[in-house]
């Protein structure tokens, strides 16, 4: 089987965190046809994203799709077979070598130590019976005596692991090869078909519009239930307020509605680690932290969001019976709260981010400035290109894991969220106020 070695670029990781929703964004809001058409566009991103599963022939109900689910099910049990050849190969390849090893330093050892025994005896014989030099020449002839006896059992040990080892070392290496060919042709097999569904599929799509069947009229049980669909897909923008508060929660409602896009790039993301680790056996080093670090992010900022469309969890049953009037009064009372949660997540987040860009291993101008050892205007005159394309320049804080991601950027985000959520705990706050003015 081929191997991915891809690892994300920082910048790519950054910059598509913001890229993303935007495009996201813009197709979701582009008017919906009339009625129900296959796209060529939404075909070919399914093929090459789902391509080796078939998901682009099962889009456009084409049952050969279905081919390439055996063979993608053949792809990973040889790759797990091969996982356990793989381990049984490493095994026997390090007895083989242990056993190895081990055979050339004690047979030497025995060699030298059966050169040296005849000299050694003759200075047992020469040594004068009961005096030091005796018992000194005994001595060494027992060690020597000792240590060929022990080195000639390690040796004959390691010959009998070589001998047992041998066979499964060349076995395992057959079956290792046996399952990586039988992987790597179903995923060139694979390969193929997807290759040729590249020219077949906008063939694919026209014959799926043309299948379309015509659309009836909907019985009053259907018309009833996609009336209630209708209302509980009610747009969010009923939540915006009037006057200067309703600006504060369009911000709200925009960073939510941006930042909820993310949960796409995670099924895209999530769904490359997994093809990486069980197709190709290539797991990344970087998935699992970017999706942990852009969660992270999209619960700060939507915090805001979940306070404008009041989907925080809150205990009803005395809160929903009151009047618009008296929720306005108990909302009041109690956001003294709500601001002392927000103010210290802005206050602790502030300080999380400056200690981020501050950090020694920071050697950017921003983050001699944060330190203290130069002015802002200093730091804004040494500002320039290099600052921003020279890899060995680190802003502060990065990861502790092979990909090096930095962290400064998520702290600053954690600061964004602690604003958002209170500007619109301010918005809130001036709308009961408003309630509590209006006559009766």
């Amino acid at each position: 089987m081929p191997h991915i070695d891809f690892t994300l670029p920082h910048w790519a990781y950054w910059l598509g965190l913001i890229i993303f929703p935007i495009i996201a964004a813009s197709l979701a809001k582009r008017p919906k046809p009339k009625e129900r058409r296959y796209s060529l566009v939404l075909g070919y991103f399914i093929l090459v994203t789902g391509g080796i599963l078939g998901l682009h022939r099962l889009y456009v109900k084409s049952m050969i799709g279905l081919v390439y689910i055996p063979v993608f099910i053949v792809i990973l049990y040889a790759n797990s077979q091969g996982h356990d050849a793989r381990s049984v190969y490493s095994d026997n390849a390090n007895l083989v070598r242990q056993a190895e090893r081990v055979l050339e330093r004690e047979s030497e050892r025995v060699k030298t130590a059966e050169a040296d025994l005849p000299s050694l005896q003759a200075a047992v014989q020469a040594a004068e019976q009961g005096s030091m030099a005796a018992r000194r020449a005994d001595r060494d002839l027992r060690r020597a005596e000792q240590r060929i006896e022990q080195g000639r059992e390690r040796v004959s040990e390691a010959e009998g692991d070589l001998t047992a080892a041998r066979p499964l070392l060349e076995t395992s290496e057959a079956d290792l090869a046996k399952w990586s060919n039988v992987a790597k042709y179903a995923f060139w097999l694979l390969m193929a078909g997807v290759l040729i569904d590249i020219f077949l599929l906008p063939g694919l799509v026209r014959r799926a519009n043309d299948n379309i069947p015509p659309e009836r009229a909907l019985t009053p049980e259907e018309l009833k239930l996609k009336e209630i669909e209708a209302a509980e897909r009610q747009e969010d923008s009923r939540f915006v307020s009037t006057g200067w508060t309703g600006k504060l929660d369009k911000l709200s409602l925009y960073c939510g509605e941006f930042v909820s896009y993310w949960a796409v790039i995670a099924v895209i993301v999530y769904y490359f680690e997994v093809m990486s680790r069980y197709v190709f056996g290539s797991p990344t080093n970087w998935a699992h932290e970017a999706m942990y670090l852009m969660f992270g992010m999209q619960y700060l900022i939507a915090g805001a969001y979940a306070a404008l469309t009041e989907a925080h969890v809150r205990v009803d049953i005395f809160y929903a019976p009151l009047s618009k009037r008296r929720k306005a009064l108990v909302d009041l009372l109690t956001s003294v709260f709500f601001f002392i949660f927000a103010g210290t997540l802005l206050v602790t987040s502030w300080i999380f981010a400056f200690d981020a860009i501050a950090v020694p291993t920071g050697n950017s101008v921003i983050s001699d400035w944060a330190r203290g050892s130069m002015s802002f205007g200093d730091m804004i005159a040494s500002l320039n290109l290099a600052q921003w394309t020279d890899p060995n320049i680190r802003w502060g804080e990065i990861s502790f894991n092979e990909w090096e991601v930095p962290l400064w950027p998520m702290k600053w985000v954690m600061v964004l969220g602690g604003l958002l959520l209170v500007l619109q705990g301010i918005s809130k706050f001036a709308q009961d106020l408003r309630a509590l003015t209006e006559k009766a």
